[in-house]
This record gives C-alpha cells, structure tokens and sequence, in this order.
C-alpha cells in the first residue's frame, strides 16, 4: 500500500507547516509569546524534512504536496478556527486531492 504511506506522510507533512506557520502568527497578530518561535521552527524544520523521504523527484512532490496542503488547510479553518468550510471549500479540496492523486499516482514509464 505505498498510496496509503504517500498520502499519510503528505498529511504529516502538511501538519508540521501549518503548525509551523500558526504559531508565529499567533505571537504576531494575537500578541502571544515570543517563545512559540520556537516550536514554530522546529515544525517548519520537520516540514522540510518530511518532503525529503519522498522517493520521487521534488518538484513532483511539490506539485502533488499542494493538493493535500489545500484538504489540511481546511480541516485546520474547521478543527482550530472553528469555522465551518463551505460546500466551496469542499469541492475546491476534493478537486485539489484528485489532482495529488493525478501527479502522484499515474503510471509512469520512467
């Protein structure tokens, strides 16, 4: 089942960015402590690294990586924000994890 270990690493992936990008935004716009700098770091740290053991070429995984940013982003809006994604969110996730699977998943020849 390498899909389920692909689709499962972009989804740990997405989450140590966003966890990355959330924390300084907090200390930024809602005046928290400086020290989330801090684990803000080491998430965008473990970001990169997680978009290393991918074992096809980078800009592919970028490019599908994308798709399932989009699907986390949401979650995040609904679990954390508390707001409740549209039907347009939805759609524009669904649309954007086909296209990961598209990128990633195609047979390829070489």
């Amino acid at each position: 089942m390498p899909e389920l270990k692909t689709v499962s690493l972009f989804l740990v992936t997405a989450l140590a960015e966003i966890v990355g990008c959330y924390l300084p935004y907090l200390w930024l716009r809602e005046g928290k402590t400086i020290w989330l700098l801090v684990p803000g770091a080491l998430s965008l740290a473990a970001f990169a690294w997680l978009l290393s053991l991918h074992p096809t070429a980078a800009g592919r995984v970028y490019a599908a990586y994308g798709g399932v940013y989009i699907f986390m982003a949401i979650v995040w809006l609904w679990a954390v924000d508390g707001i409740r994604p549209t039907a347009w969110d939805l759609v524009g996730s669904a649309v954007a994890l086909v296209g990961m699977a598209i990128i990633m998943f195609a047979p390829r020849t070489t």
